[in-house]
């Protein structure tokens, strides 16, 4: 029974690196119709929408003294800092994402899970030696994916090298505020803060034409729906029975499916220098989360 829970967990998580991953591939095809700010604005809020039945089910089965407030204090304010460092990184992962490729942009994001325990050094948190030895391979990899031979790196690369550094921004907060509040609560209200603060700045400085909304149906749904309900849910149900190093692995893999969504739907070619540094980077990802999620497990 148990090694069917583990199985189960291991296909749930591919799922969610498979939705991840190909939504890289949705995102750049959500520019051909509208633009960055608009674009996320659009899809946080059908992602919302679509995590509130998760929510109200959830709630409905939960015991009314177990409930979390639904207005409070501590959600407000959680969902208000987490929507902004989601605004901030989704903002400029997005707007790279017009002079980048869907795959390269991939690789680049996934350096969050390196960078996450770099940023716990700040509030004294313990850093295993994987994690150096993973930053190490995966700037490596950077290097030969990004930078040129006059030692030049691309805008798109270099904005959503800046948005890594809000998602892992954004995993501290998810860490600090979780034990103050429900989980999926905090999820929905801040996707609907980086909602409205993505409309503001496209109210600001876009044009917003509701029939170039209609005709990117299909990248919204993919980002949307499918991204932010559906894999965000099957995380959660997922790794309550998942192996830790399994779940890193299984996980890092959205990089790995956002390279082949882009040569599949794209036609995005990777050149052997480049791959060299998707493979450098990979292994650096999986390094740093492996091992040190063996050592925690090692430790319980």
């Amino acid at each position: 029974m148990q090694a069917n829970k583990h199985w189960k967990s291991n296909f749930l998580l591919l799922i969610t690196a498979l939705i991840w991953g190909f939504s890289f591939v949705a995102q750049r095809m959500g520019m051909e119709y509208m633009q960055p700010f608009t674009f996320n604005g659009v899809r946080f809020t059908v992602g919302a929408l679509s995590l509130l039945p998760v929510v109200l089910l959830l709630r409905a089965r939960q015991e009314k003294s177990t409930r979390a407030p639904v207005f409070c204090k501590a959600g407000f304010w959680g969902g208000f800092f987490l929507g902004t460092a989601l605004f901030l990184g989704a903002s400029l992962q997005q707007v790279g994402l017009l002079y980048t490729t869907a795959g390269k942009a991939g690789f680049i994001t996934g350096l969050y899970v390196i960078i996450v325990p770099l940023l716990g050094l700040f509030w004294k948190q313990r850093t295993n030696w994987s994690i150096w030895v993973g930053a190490l391979l995966a700037a490596m990899g950077m290097f030969l994916l990004s930078v040129t031979e006059d030692f030049s790196i691309s805008k798109g690369d270099l904005l959503v090298l800046c948005s890594a550094l809000f998602w892992a921004t954004h995993v501290q907060l998810i860490a600090r505020f979780s034990k103050r509040y429900d989980v999926l609560l905090l999820s929905l209200y801040q996707f609907f803060f980086c909602a409205l603060f993505s409309f503001a700045v496209a109210i600001n400085w876009e044009t917003i034409v509701f029939e170039n909304i209609l005709a990117a149906k299909i990248p919204i749904f993919v980002t949307g729906v499918l991204s932010v309900g559906v894999a965000y849910t099957l995380q959660t149900v997922a790794q309550k029975d998942a192996h830790p190093a399994h779940a890193a692995i299984l996980l890092s893999l959205e990089s790995v499916f956002a390279v082949l969504g882009g040569w599949l739907f794209l036609n995005e070619i990777l050149s052997l220098r480049a791959f060299a540094g998707c493979l450098f980077m990979l292994t650096g990802m999986l390094i740093s989360q492996l091992f040190a999620a063996k050592r925690n497990h090692a430790l319980l």
